[in-house]
């Protein structure tokens, strides 16, 4: 199975990840399906058996000047396509989860789209639940959110 471990934001194959990730949500939700990454987030990178980076996702804190501050949020969950479905996903997300929850912060919060099927799928799957929408995805009807305590 998968090993999970930090990369800094200079990483090649994290860049990799997340140009294929933003490509991806592009083709899906079109170019507003894209959010912002907080400087100061720490990214991760699923690898496998071969020692190969597969996948990617990060983890970013609310601020003290946010409505929810010192919950944090899961941002970049992406496999690259030949690598779904062998739990690469799951084991990112709980690599995630460990380091919100090491880190001291009671909640979760992420964002997908409704075109995201399989998203939403492993969200539910691993303890997610629908919380009401913030920030900018208030207005944002086609974005579903999700929330989990740690």
């Amino acid at each position: 199975m998968a090993d999970v471990e930090e990369r800094p934001t200079d990483d090649a194959e994290l860049a990799v990840l997340l140009k294929a990730a933003f490509d991806e949500l592009v083709s899906r939700n079109g170019a507003e399906g894209r959010t912002q990454v907080k400087d100061g987030a720490r990214y991760f990178v699923a690898l496998d058996d071969a020692g190969q980076a597969v996948g990617c996702g990060a983890v970013q804190v609310f601020g003290p000047d946010t409505a929810h501050p010192g919950d944090a949020e899961i941002k970049r969950v992406y496999v690259m396509p030949a690598a779904r479905g062998r739990g690469y996903a799951r084991r990112l997300l709980a690599g995630l989860e460990e380091v919100a929850r090491s880190a001291g912060h009671p909640f979760l919060r992420l964002t997908t789209a409704e075109q995201q099927p399989e998203a939403i799928a492993l969200y539910e799957s691993s303890g997610y639940v629908r919380i009401a929408p913030w920030g900018k995805y208030i207005n944002e009807p086609r974005t579903r959110c999700y929330g989990k305590a740690l």
